[in-house]
């Protein structure tokens, strides 16, 4: 049994759903997402509640049932409130800018890197350019884009210098503890 797939998705006000088949197009104040689903998913609009169902309890169909609800929640959240992802940059002489819509960053590599943002998405650097926020509606984009910007200088270990999540949680290491009694 799916607890996830069960849970019905009230929609916000603004938000309109349109279903054709396994299509389905969620439109609100932030923006418009489509996808398309598996085929035996049967998504139903009733009286402002989105609901997903299955066609039977096999394994494949319980495991899509709860991926459909979630992509279909996050779709609503997306075009009703967005999502937002922040990014710390640690580091000496490390540091963003933006140059226009584009994002650039110095990293400690012999070059800047510039990061162009999707259609839909934004960034945004604060005064002091050690945070990076990114804004966008499609949950799986703002989260994409992120770890491709963290993986042009993943946080290490010993000094804890990088690019991490707002809340990441790096684990320390102790150094080399040198020669003694020389």
């Amino acid at each position: 049994m799916s607890r996830i797939g069960l849970k019905p998705i009230p929609l916000p006000d603004k938000v309109q759903v349109d279903i054709r088949g396994s299509h389905v197009t969620v439109k609100g104040p932030k923006g418009e997402l489509d996808r398309s689903f598996h085929p035996d998913m049967e998504i139903a609009l009733e009286h402002g509640v989105l609901s997903v169902s299955r066609p039977t309890d096999q394994r494949h169909h319980k495991a899509l049932h709860g991926l459909t609800r979630s992509l279909l929640a996050n779709m609503v959240t997306g075009v009703s409130e967005g999502y937002t992802l922040n990014l710390e940059i640690v580091g000496t002489g490390y540091r963003a800018e933006m140059q226009g819509p584009n994002l650039v960053l110095y990293l400690g590599h012999s070059h800047p890197i510039t990061v162009e943002p999707p259609e839909g998405l934004s960034f945004e650097v604060p005064r002091g350019g050690r945070t990076v926020t990114i804004q966008g509606i499609d949950k799986e984009v703002v989260g994409e884009i992120a770890a491709r910007i963290r993986r042009q200088r993943p946080p290490e270990p010993y000094k804890g210098k990088g690019v991490r999540y707002e809340n990441e949680r790096v684990r320390r290491k102790a150094g080399k503890a040198g020669k003694v009694g020389k």
